[in-house]
């Protein structure tokens, strides 16, 4: 649906915002982008979607050049940027309506009506938006986006701020939209999200994307796991056939974890219970568990910075 070719984009104070991006994006996938404030997530977004211009490289929506053929090509997406940008004196009704209107859309008063239901915002719909709450303002942001039927959906931190619960119907109204074969961009600082939703995931640091892969690819390749023991007694120094690498003693000495590398053999922790039992080291519980997204984003962010 999405294929970014050699996209970089350089300020005229000679900033480098974005640096021989290449991306593609596949039809009907929740895609995550992930990275620092300033990283360039919300630059890439901009240029994809018609409001900032690239200063290089090539862009194409469903075959269409956003250059050439802008009108195609960002008919096709619908945005919900960071910030709530909206008429205030307008009611909700009629500035969804005219969004779609501004598509060159026919009216269509029933997918309005199913929008803003699945938004909870039919109540709200006669209010005029400067009424509204942030979290509520932020759900006509959304209705926006889809009022004239998007075949993708770019959302640019679009939980900053919100409440729980329009965070669960925004995610719930997402896996709706997949399922009917919408494609989706999102960028958020919550990775459990990403974590939890993303088909993919990006990472994008100091304007070079330095990461993309399947979630469950990532998680496997890069996610480490850890085995924690409660010892019986506390052990004041590990003997000496036991300083293995990724093994470590709490200071109160009533804690051993052993980290090793997600794809690592199980033969290996046996082989540690076996050393432990040997040298009289008991322990009273035992258990497993495994990076996070977000351990991983940290520390592949930081030894981004470090090699630079």
């Amino acid at each position: 649906m999405i294929s970014i070719a050699n996209l970089s984009k350089t300020y005229a104070s000679g900033f480098s915002a974005l640096k021989n991006i290449n991306l593609d994006i596949r039809r009907g996938e929740i895609f995550a982008l992930l990275g620092p404030n300033g990283a360039g997530k919300t630059t890439l977004i901009s240029i994809v979607c018609g409001i900032a211009k690239a200063s290089g490289g090539h862009i194409s929506i469903h075959g269409h050049d956003t250059v050439t053929e802008y009108r195609q090509a960002r008919s096709l997406i619908g945005l919900v940027p960071q910030e709530l940008s909206t008429d205030a004196f307008e009611s909700v009704w009629n500035t969804v309506t005219f969004s779609r209107g501004l598509f060159g859309k026919a009216p269509n008063p029933e997918y309005i009506e199913q929008t803003l239901k699945s938004l909870s915002l039919w109540d709200k719909k006669d209010s005029k938006i400067m009424t509204l709450s942030g979290g509520m303002k932020r759900r006509v942001m959304i209705a926006k986006a889809l009022s004239h039927e998007p075949q993708i959906l770019f959302l640019d931190e679009p939980t900053a701020g919100v409440d729980v619960e329009l965070r669960r119907d925004m995610w719930q109204l997402v896996r709706t939209l997949q399922q009917t074969g919408v494609t989706i961009i999102l960028t958020t600082h919550y990775i459990e999200e990403a974590e939890e939703m993303a088909d993919r995931i990006g990472i994008i640091t100091k304007g070079e994307l330095i990461l993309v892969e399947e979630k469950s690819v990532l998680m496997h390749k890069l996610g480490k796991k850890q085995l924690t023991l409660q010892l019986q007694q506390p052990v004041l120094t590990l003997p000496p056939e036991l300083n293995a690498e990724g093994l470590a003693l709490s200071d109160d000495g009533n804690v051993l974890t052993y980290t090793y590398d997600a794809q690592s053999s199980r033969a290996g922790i046996a082989e540690l219970l076996s050393e432990l039992a040997a040298a009289g080291i008991a322990f009273k519980d035992l258990h497993t568990s495994q990076s996070s997204l977000e351990d991983i984003f940290v520390n592949l962010v930081a030894n981004r910075g470090q090699a630079a």
